[in-house]
């Protein structure tokens, strides 16, 4: 119960900090505390010494102040619904121009968070110090230095503004997005790979042909394996553990999901299957298999007949290329030690068949009558089959696709000069 616990706080951790509302419901109600903070300072002999050498920049009219308060409450409201208008109108047109998964990576950035954040905290602050100016009876003296920081607040507020109509005009370029899910990506495999290499037992074999075989309780996409939750019963009575699914891959109900080497209790078999995160989500993330995903959905949604745009194909596939020899370069099985060397996880790697399936063909259905893109994918697919630190098995397979690649360019592509100048590419 209670490791069931950790792992609901887990993914409500995880949905929090996705949330647009995250950062701007932080930042509020901090300001909503500094407003109470700053009022009870006022009363303080520092401030008093401050209006005294200071008085320049301390509001004694009690109509100024007021003035300057709605002014500002009414000038940041609007900035605030301009903003949050800004922030749907390209979320929309990320979800109808390029893909509707890369909705939640634009959702958590975490720059305009913070803008919004401050909006609607110096919003909140400034009604605040309106309603304890009114509560004071015109007495100005009380709130001189919190409406100074108001206008303070106001004025920062403006310069937010200006970055932030920057920001949302270069987040939504295109190229921007393919490159921040390409440097995601790459980091995590890159420190995936180094993880992999540093192991005690990396690409060592395992026979678990006689293994038992646990399948899946619900349908839905493979997130990982958290060893955290993993019981000490478990490390006395189950010392080999095969996931059979690589993270990303969708799983029917029914299907395989574990191999273990002994046949668990049903207390033990429910602590295992807490351990492992199915989501009905595909890919709300930028790490791994999900930025293949995202970036061969740009490449594809870019090639329909609606959009017509080569250029972000060709970019998409350029980016995708290196992301391909990295993840080709794993085994197709790794193993790693837990619990001190009591069990023994075998992790399963996607394989550049499925690969080529998942992520390749998609882009070569669509794209196979424009000789642009075709000229680059095929310079994209000998590049990988060239990487020697790719194994003989995952390279016959990229080889077959350019082999399938070559029929399609043969029947699709009329013209015969340019159909014989891409074959030449061969």
């Amino acid at each position: 119960m209670f490791k069931y616990a950790i792992k609901i706080l887990k993914v409500f951790y995880r949905r929090v900090l996705l949330s647009i509302a995250f950062y701007p419901v932080l930042i509020s109600f901090a300001f909503f505390l500094l407003a109470f903070i700053i009022l009870e300072l006022e009363s303080l002999e520092l401030a008093e010494t401050l209006k005294e050498r200071i008085p320049y920049l301390f509001i004694k009219d009690y109509e100024t102040a007021r003035a300057i308060l709605t002014t500002l409450i009414g000038g940041i409201l609007s900035l605030t619904v301009f903003s949050f208008t800004m922030v749907m109108v390209v979320l929309s047109q990320a979800s109808s121009n390029f893909s509707p998964r890369l909705l939640p990576s634009l959702v958590s950035n975490k720059r305009h968070q913070l803008i919004l954040g401050v909006y609607i905290g110096t919003l909140l602050y400034c009604i605040i110090i309106l309603i304890a100016l009114g509560a004071n009876d015109i007495d100005t003296h009380s709130v001189g230095f919190s409406t100074m920081l108001a206008a303070i607040s106001g004025v920062f507020c403006i310069g937010l503004f200006v970055y932030f109509i920057h920001s949302i005009s270069t987040s939504i370029q295109i190229q921007n997005i393919i490159d921040n899910i390409f440097r995601s990506s790459s980091r995590y495999l890159d420190k995936d790979y180094e993880d992999t290499c540093n192991l005690k037992v990396g690409l060592q074999e395992f026979r678990m042909d006689n293994f038992e075989t646990i399948y899946s309780h619900k349908s839905g996409y493979y997130r990982g394996f958290d060893n955290s939750l993993l019981s000490d019963s478990l490390a006395e009575h189950c010392h080999q553990i095969e996931v059979v699914p690589y993270v990303g891959r969708h799983l029917w109900e029914g299907m395989p999901l574990l191999k273990v080497q002994n046949v668990l209790k049903d207390e033990d078999l429910e602590d295992l299957m807490l351990c492992v995160n199915i989501s009905s989500n595909r890919s709300d993330q930028n790490e791994g298999f999900d930025g293949f995903i995202k970036l061969m959905e740009i490449a594809v949604k870019a090639m329909s007949p609606g959009i017509n745009d080569p250029g972000t194909a060709i970019d998409a596939i350029n980016r995708l290329a290196p992301l391909l020899v990295k993840i080709m370069r794993f085994p197709h099985k790794t193993s790693n030690y837990l619990r001190e060397g009591k069990i023994i996880l075998v992790r399963t790697n996607v394989t550049a068949k499925e690969l080529m399936q998942t992520i390749i063909q998609p882009i070569r259905l669509y794209a196979k009558k424009d000789s642009s893109v075709v000229l680059v994918l095929i310079g994209a697919l000998k590049y990988l089959v060239q990487d020697t630190k790719i194994s003989k098995e995952n390279r016959d397979e990229i080889q077959k696709e350019l082999e399938a690649l070559k029929m399609d360019i043969i029947a699709t592509i009329e013209n015969k000069y340019d159909r014989e100048k891409i074959l030449a590419f061969f």
